[in-house]
């Protein structure tokens, strides 16, 4: 295997000294010996010819800086982290930093061993894309220890700099949205890993049906998991009920897609039969039959703010704790529809 050329040799071949090899390198060519923009020239003829790659790592080491975001994530079978981690990826890339990615687990312990991982790494600082309402305090102290900074995007608060993505505003307006088409028996499938997950849509749920004079049934809250099939199952035991809802409000999009296939399974037909809406507003929300309606949260801004936030931190250790507040938007589309005289 041939030997991978250094600074020396690109030095050798140019005809200079090695730190005037490192100064073109780093851009530094206003030192007190100016270098000329012929020897700058010939360094980088040499660079070409040699096929020389700096050694990114060494570098990072030698400046205190790896140039490199540690980002800690939930699974992507849910296309909105996937939204959020393009907005993450291009704001870094912006800034001239890449990307360490380490993909969070489904379990408590998982997720743990994950940010040791992270924590280990070479990098500047770290996002989380958290499942969990509270980190681990063992691992809490670990990332205040490791020195670098720590943003979140949560739907919950933060001890660190954090976009709060929570859906309560966007939960509040869907529910009006089904109250004024006349829906009064509205399911809930509540597909989450831990509870807290989505208490920005079920307390929002409960506070919508209290004020508008209805009863809260918690047996129309039908507790899932994550994955579509969870959603599925979660949806068709609903609406087997003698008592079936009228409507369905879904924890995300993914699963209110498994809710629609559901209720057509069923005999169904959404949003005749009943309504179905979703939150997340992934790209396949428009394109299914019926198009969903949806809450938006602008999952890729979350992730542009995350990396600004952690900027800004870098560059000011001591500013203010920042929160940004993700705004949420209602999309109307064509799975719901007023309630039919015969099912309220």
């Amino acid at each position: 295997m041939m030997k991978r050329p250094t600074q020396k040799d690109v030095a050798q071949r140019a005809g200079v000294s090695r730190s005037t090899v490192s100064c073109v390198l780093n851009g530094q060519t206003n030192q007190k010996v100016p270098i000329s923009p012929e020897t700058r020239e010939k360094v980088l003829q040499a660079i070409a010819e040699l096929g020389y790659e700096p050694d990114v790592r060494a570098q990072s080491l030698r400046r205190g800086s790896s140039k490199t975001i540690g980002v800690l994530f939930p699974t992507l079978q849910n296309p909105h982290f996937v939204h959020v981690l393009s907005g993450i990826q291009s704001a870094a890339q912006e800034a001239n930093y890449s990307l360490h990615l380490s993909q969070s687990s489904l379990t408590l312990e998982q997720e743990r061993l994950n940010l040791r991982d992270l924590i280990q790494q070479q990098v500047d600082g770290f996002i989380l894309l958290s499942h969990f309402k509270l980190l681990p305090s063992t691992m809490l102290r670990h990332l205040q220890e490791s020195g670098s900074p720590i943003v979140q995007i949560t739907t919950t608060g933060s001890e660190f700099d954090h976009v709060r993505n929570g859906y309560s505003a966007g939960t509040h307006a869907l529910m009006s949205h089904l109250l004024e088409l006349g829906h009064k028996r509205i399911g809930f499938v509540y597909g989450v890993v831990e509870a807290s997950q989505a208490y920005d849509r079920l307390l929002p749920y409960r506070e919508a049906l209290q004020q508008a004079g209805l009863p809260v049934d918690e047996s129309l809250v039908q507790v899932c998991g994550i994955t579509m099939e969870a959603g599925y199952e979660a949806a068709r035991s609903l609406l087997s009920r003698p008592d079936r809802p009228t409507a369905l409000l879904v924890a995300s999009d993914l699963l209110a897609i498994a809710t629609i296939r559901a209720a057509t399974d069923l005999g169904m037909t959404v949003p005749q039969d009943v309504s179905v809406a979703g939150f997340d507003d992934i790209p396949f929300s428009n394109y299914i039959v019926p198009r969903l309606t949806t809450v938006s949260a602008s999952p890729e801004q979350n992730g542009r703010d995350a990396v600004h936030l952690l900027l800004k931190r870098l560059e000011d250790p001591t500013r203010p704790r920042e929160i940004i507040v993700a705004e949420t938007e209602l999309k109307i589309r064509e799975s719901t529809s007023p309630a039919t005289l015969w099912r309220t």
